[in-house]
């Protein structure tokens, strides 16, 4: 399938999704998923098989919890990857009004978003396969209620590209792809093969650049900002980190333009140890974590990379229940309802 016809078979659950209802999505659902397509989503969700079981684990909670329910694609690329598969890869914001609880995330009355990173694996014009992380700390933070450390880079709700062409991207990606391959080729020479120059950051990075990271972790502007707020506490608590095409471990890549996105699940394998990370002791625990990333390259150098990991799942590997903590963390607040009058306004 060429990317515009990848696209044609996903614009339907796009359209139903945009104006979100129970009955348009779960029929664009029922329509593009295979029944027996494996579906994996981020802790809590889990493993899910078939398109009744998307809808009802983890839209229908969603829906409850934001009546007037819409999602915005920002970034929508499609392609074959090197092993000959078909995949779309997606990223944007969940919105809408929280007036329910979320997974015992206590309801603000507000406006709330939730960045999605979903990827699809397309046969014959139908989904069978997902890989999918939901930025669930986000809300969490969003309500007041993040249970564990707090992060270090900025909290923000990651923008769409720069570029303003992030749904529309075109012509071959291939160079974009060697770039960015490049770039986390010589990332891992650090530190087993010498101190931070053999990752020779400025042949890849533009000054400028955003690191757009998940909440917990947080948004880094520059390469000091990165340096800083994400990659020093990352390697001194995981310095031995091995990425996708070892031993089980494996990538999905798809290269359009100046964009370049990554599906694995999982594609890391670390040992918690050194100093710990954020805010974890050294446990001394291998964990296998799930990023789903996009890259955008201007002018020969990433300008802005999109990253999500599934942390809930990494608290999860060592042993800690974040949604329990979330629990004792708000149990004396009222996790009714939020009702907001409409009428009789003055």
């Amino acid at each position: 399938m060429t990317p515009d016809a990848l696209k044609a078979a996903f614009a339907p659950f796009r359209a139903a999704a945009t104006n979100f209802s129970e009955s348009s999505v779960r029929g664009a659902l029922t329509a593009l998923v295979a029944e027996d397509a494996l579906l994996h989503h981020c802790h809590p969700f889990g493993d899910l098989t078939g398109p009744d079981a998307l809808y009802d684990t983890a839209f229908a909670p969603l829906l409850a919890a934001m009546p007037d329910l819409e999602r915005r694609d920002q970034i929508l690329l499609a392609g074959t990857t090197p092993e000959g598969q078909h995949w779309i890869g997606a990223m944007g914001h969940y919105l809408g009004t929280f007036t329910a609880p979320f997974l015992d995330i206590p309801p603000t009355g507000h406006l709330a978003h939730m960045r999605y990173h979903e990827f699809f694996r397309l046969e014959d014009g139908r989904i069978t396969e997902m890989q999918a992380i939901w930025d669930i700390p986000e809300l969490m933070m969003q309500a007041g209620a993040w249970p564990m450390a707090p992060q270090l880079g900025r909290f923000t709700m990651a923008p769409a590209p720069l570029s303003g062409d992030g749904l529309f991207a075109s012509r071959d990606g291939q160079k974009a792809l060697d770039h960015v391959i490049a770039m986390l080729t010589d990332l891992c020479r650090h530190p087993a093969e010498g101190g931070p120059e053999v990752m020779n950051l400025d042949r890849y990075w533009d000054p400028r650049v955003n690191w757009y990271g998940p909440a917990g972790i947080g948004t880094c502007r520059g390469m000091a900002g990165f340096r800083h707020w994400h990659q020093i506490p990352f390697l001194r608590g995981m310095p031995d980190r091995k990425l996708d095409a070892m031993g089980d471990l494996m990538s999905h890549w798809v290269a359009t333009g100046e964009y370049v996105c990554e599906t694995g699940w999982p594609n890391m394998r670390l040992t918690l140890s050194g100093d710990g990370w954020l805010g974890l002791p050294p446990v001394d625990k291998e964990i296998l974590l799930r990023s789903l990333d996009f890259w955008r390259v201007e002018n020969g150098l990433i300008r802005e990379n999109w990253v999500l990991v599934d942390l809930l799942d990494m608290y999860r590997q060592i042993g800690v229940d974040v949604f329990d903590r979330l629990r004792e963390f708000n149990k004396a607040r009222n996790l009714g309802p939020i009702g907001i009058r409409e009428r009789g306004l003055v």
